[in-house]
């Protein structure tokens, strides 16, 4: 059975963790200290928020020095109204994919074009930089618990990209997959994906998860031409004056 939305929220926080966890009203609040916004947006904990619940969230997020960012996601629809009403704006709409792992595992890759290394090598934290994905994010790679790896690709006799995996409850996760421009349309992608989903399968994974932006069409296009399905979608309410 495929998992529902719920299920890689839940997925999305233990493999992509943040320092830090509190409870202020009916929201959980996520110290990202630097890792991006699915390690900063506050979620609800409860229906059965108020206006002074937003209010109090608001303000635990300011103490931490983030601006206030809620990830509005499956039955929250009463909320993204509210927020739009006070002023808040829509950012990077999601999507959520999953696959069960052996559908992706068996595309076997060619040998020495992928790795799975941990900790990741230099060139694979360089590949990252280069992407943009820097310090903040490294520090969520570290903190994820239970089996983690870094997939390093190489084709055409140099390094063409980089990922992170985790898995929680028997779901893996890529993250940060990054491949370097000159090394992109070439297949590497659909390789370092199938090594993500070897290795999660012998780590007792029973299916692959990712998610993306909906504004990032070559990672979705990668993600349907591997066969993965669509699981639902979230999206952030950030308010412009922070």
């Amino acid at each position: 059975m495929m998992p529902d939305s719920y299920t890689l929220y839940d997925v999305i926080d233990g493999t992509w963790p943040a320092a830090a966890f509190q409870t202020v009203g009916a929201f959980k609040i996520r110290d990202g200290q630097g890792g991006g916004k699915r390690v900063s947006a506050a979620t609800t904990l409860r229906s059965d928020w108020t206006g002074a619940d937003i209010h109090a969230a608001e303000d635990a997020m300011r103490a931490l020095g983030q601006t206030s960012l809620f990830m509005i996601r499956e039955g929250d629809e009463l909320l993204d109204v509210v927020l739009d009403e006070h002023g808040y704006t829509i950012v990077d709409p999601v999507v959520m994919y999953a696959i069960p792992v052996r559908d992706l595992a068996r595309n076997v890759p060619p040998r020495v074009s992928t790795f799975v290394v941990w900790e990741p090598l230099a060139i694979a934290w360089d590949i990252w930089q280069s992407g943009g994905i820097g310090t903040g994010r490294w520090k969520v790679m570290h903190r994820a618990k239970g089996p983690k790896t870094s997939v390093l690709g190489r084709w055409d006799d140099s390094p063409g990209g980089t990922g992170f995996v985790a898995i929680h409850d028997g779901i893996a996760m890529v993250h940060a997959l990054e491949i370097l421009p000159h090394q992109r349309r070439k297949g590497g992608a659909e390789k370092m994906m199938a090594q993500a989903a070897i290795w999660a399968e012998k780590n007792n994974a029973s299916h692959m998860s990712v998610v993306c932006t909906v504004a990032n069409d070559a990672a979705n296009g990668l993600y349907r031409k591997l066969g993965m399905t669509e699981i639902g979608r979230y999206h952030y309410r950030i308010k412009p004056e922070d």
